[in-house]
């Protein structure tokens, strides 16, 4: 099956981009360089609903604006905010809505078992991930040991982001029944 673009989808690409910055406006400072935000609830939900191809394109989107000056994120925008402390884990963000998407679009069903499929796609592509990336950068920019960066921009945000996995799978299996990824990017005429 051949990927494209086309307006439907771009629509929907805005939206969750628009989702992202409002999400990043919401957030909890815990005296580390890493706030608690929505913002991972918002990428999840992007790969889960819209796919891997938008929901890529609509973080990359918020990302590449944001590296621009574009005051996205935060109310910031820049080189700085993209190669500040978060920077590792904000650069992950349309990775893991393209690796949730390719997970989700393979999950079938509405059951448990598609709930805990999609739970530990959503926790190990949407969360565990970005750890991947953004605790190391952390360690970089902050001058953090690899444990003192795990500390302040890891350990203390475990429990909410499986909270926000909960969520995401608890919102995405519900709208994928209804509205599925072939009537967002339009391969099927189904209405």
């Amino acid at each position: 099956m051949k990927m494209s673009l086309n307006v439907r989808g771009m629509v929907f690409c805005a939206l969750f981009a628009a989702l992202l910055v409002v999400s990043s406006f919401l957030n909890l400072h815990l005296g580390t360089p890493v706030p608690i935000t929505l913002q991972n609830l918002i990428v999840m939900l992007a790969g889960a609903i819209l796919g891997p191809l938008y929901g890529f394109c609509s973080m990359a989107l918020v990302v590449v604006l944001t590296a621009l000056g574009i005051p996205l994120l935060h109310g910031n925008g820049g080189l700085p905010l993209i190669l500040g402390p978060t920077g590792g884990f904000i650069w992950a963000y349309p990775f893991a809505a393209l690796l949730i998407g390719f997970a989700a679009q393979r999950i079938k069903g509405k059951g448990p078992a598609a709930f805990i499929l999609m739970f530990i796609s959503l926790e190990l592509f949407g969360s565990l991930l970005l750890y991947v990336t953004g605790v190391p950068w952390l360690a970089h920019v902050a001058g953090y040991s690899m444990q003192k960066a795990l500390v302040a921009g890891c350990y203390p945000y475990l429990p909410g982001d499986a909270a926000k996995a909960v969520i995401a799978a608890l919102i995405a299996l519900p709208v994928r029944q209804v509205f599925p990824i072939a009537r967002i990017t339009g391969a099927s005429k189904t209405a």
